[in-house]
């Protein structure tokens, strides 16, 4: 799965910072005003039936006691992958967004298409030494050891609104890292769209400050 980040964001990855030891400095936990943004509030779509059951739960990958939420079976039903797609571009079409950020890797998959849709501009956000040009870099805090985020510098100008687009969030970590990126650049970010969340952090899906789209929870808990 694309979220894997400890110490982010939600308030249960918050304590679990403190009982590993890892710094908790950048880690802002909801507020009690914040609007959440979860599946519940768009069931009523029938279109979200299908893609929930196009998404191969894998037990047991990439390692022993992992459920893996597999969308390339998703991709392989056009049908679905469009109804994903659109789901998306009506909900961020209007909305002024001058630029679609897509997290490496999955995030490169919806990204662009929606970022086509809504005549924004596409961002990628890569791992370190995949960008030929100057880069920005944003280091985040993994369960074991750290990662990085990477953009162009010039890629985003000061003040344009961008939205964040990855395929899962769990605990938040590589959501946060750029949304920091981001907001270093000087960016506005709108919101973060990701196709599938966890639900045990859907009362919770507020990261540093911003909401958190998702169009299903993920199947990792079923028996």
């Amino acid at each position: 799965m694309g979220e894997e980040a400890n110490c982010i964001a939600v308030m249960e990855a918050c304590t679990k910072a403190k009982e590993n030891g890892h710094a908790a400095a950048d880690v802002k936990a909801p507020k009690a005003d914040d609007a959440v943004v979860t599946p519940a509030e768009a069931k009523s779509d029938p279109r979200l039936q299908g893609i929930s059951d196009a998404i191969r739960v894998v037990p047991h990958f990439p390692k022993q006691g992992i459920m893996f939420n597999d969308i390339t079976t998703l991709l392989l039903r056009p049908g679905v992958f469009r109804d994903a797609v659109d789901i998306f571009v009506e909900r961020y079409r209007g909305m002024a967004i001058g630029a679609v950020a897509g997290i490496e890797a999955r995030g490169f998959i919806f990204g662009p298409a929606i970022a086509l849709a809504i005549g924004a501009k596409f961002i990628p956000l890569r791992k370190p030494k995949k960008l030929p040009g100057e880069v920005i870099s944003e280091t985040y805090v993994l369960e074991y050891g750290t990662d990085c985020l990477e953009m162009h510098v010039g890629a985003i100008e000061p003040g344009e609104r961008v939205l964040i687009v990855d395929d899962l969030v769990a605990t938040g970590g590589t959501l946060c890292a750029a949304i920091n990126l981001m907001e270093r650049a000087g960016a506005d970010v709108v919101e973060c769209a990701c196709l599938i969340g966890l639900p045990k952090f859907k009362d919770f899906y507020k990261l540093n400050g911003k909401p958190v789209y998702v169009l299903v929870e993920s199947r990792e808990y079923e028996k």
